[in-house]
């Protein structure tokens, strides 16, 4: 990346700059749907998501088991 960097002049590292401006403004103006007049904005935690971190607790102790087979793999050799 900084080699990247490095090898931009001034007036491609400003257009670059005004671009992320740009974006960043842009996107907290742009909004999906407007709120619910009379109800509360919360996020409904439903299926997909206990899901999603069951199956990243799974992958964690699937790895955490695997590193722990090879450094007791590592101490016996």
């Amino acid at each position: 990346m900084k080699k990247y960097i490095n090898h931009l002049n001034t007036t491609q590292l400003i257009k670059i700059i005004y671009l992320l401006i740009a974006l960043v403004c842009i996107t907290s103006l742009l909004h999906a749907q407007p709120p619910d007049p009379g109800g509360e904005n919360d996020a409904p935690i439903d299926g997909g998501l206990s899901l999603l971190i069951a199956g990243g607790v799974g992958y964690g102790i699937k790895k955490l088991k695997k590193s722990t087979r090879k450094t007791v793999n590592q101490v016996h050799v």
